[in-house]
């Protein structure tokens, strides 16, 4: 819409000075001189300055149809993959956006929301991509599709010093923190039936905090986070099972195969050249 406007802006520009000319032509005959030189000379300028502007507004309308912009909706709470560092979003899954960004030669535009708005983002297509560690589940792809798999994560339990918890097993009854909307509020759900309270947070960090707090028994999330904040804080660790392990990938409108095979292709050429590992690599040290 706004590309729109500006196009007509610049049509309606170009029409005033050819009426400008029109006019300049018009007092000069009235004047005396040569009529017919001056007159065509002013005519000639209108329409070069009205085909020049009209040439641009073409040309630009067709570089953005050419190449334009990727918007990347993510949540800028979940190091490593997508947080702020000074007044930058950065992270893995910005990194891998902006080099399939490139490669589909589009430039990105990142949109902060809060996790439970990606996917609503993506469906109702005021974002082209949805990342920041986004597990693939068969609810999610009821609406929305699926990149191919681009990494493997954990969802794992944070637990303070001391605690009883030693295990998956040993949540049942206790009380649990999560961030709202990721599948560590999916699985933490299961065990509600079994006497366990779940807590549910728009930031993960604000779960930690509670449970240093003492308001809460453990915290699930992902492990990559998880380690972030434990290295963070002090008192609290990461329990040696995980609760599940699972994929990441990236969201697309359903039914948008073309910029799913897109995606696809650009990952895949990432893979092969070790792009794709080097960004992972440059945030996750290996153990």
């Amino acid at each position: 819409m706004r590309k729109l406007e500006e196009e007509d802006i610049m049509k309606k520009q170009a029409i005033a000075l050819a009426m400008a000319a029109l006019m300049a032509a018009s007092m000069t005959a009235c004047s005396g001189g040569s009529k017919t030189e001056t007159t065509a000379a002013a005519t000639t300028a209108a329409g070069a300055a009205a085909t020049e502007t009209t040439e641009a507004a073409s040309s630009e309308a067709e570089t953005e149809a050419a190449g334009g912009t990727l918007v990347m909706v993510t949540n800028a709470e979940f190091p490593p993959y997508v947080y702020h560092d000074g007044g930058e979003i950065v992270g893995i899954d910005v990194e891998i956006c902006d080099a399939i960004a490139a490669k589909l030669g589009k430039t990105m535009e990142i949109e902060d929301v809060a996790f439970d708005s990606l996917i609503p983002e993506v469906v109702s297509g005021k974002a082209d991509i949805g990342a920041g560690g986004i597990t693939i589940t068969e609810d999610r792809k009821k609406n929305v599709d699926f990149s191919d798999v681009y990494t493997t994560a954990s969802q794992v339990i944070i637990v303070k010093d001391g605690s009883d918890i030693a295990g998956p097993d040993d949540l049942k009854g206790k009380s649990m923190g999560v961030q709202l909307g990721t599948t560590g509020d999916l699985y933490a759900s299961d065990y509600e039936k079994d006497g366990s309270t779940v807590e549910r947070y728009g930031k993960g960090f604000e779960a930690v905090q509670a449970l240093l707090q003492g308001k809460i028994d453990a915290v699930v999330i992902d492990e990559e986070p998880a380690k972030v904040f434990v290295t963070e804080n002090e008192g609290i660790s990461i329990l040696d099972e995980p609760l599940t392990v699972e994929d990441y990938a990236y969201v697309v409108k359903k039914g948008n195969t073309e910029l799913v095979d897109q995606v696809n292709k650009a990952l895949n050429e990432l893979k092969e050249s070790g792009e794709l590992q080097s960004i992972i690599d440059k945030y996750i040290s290996a153990e």
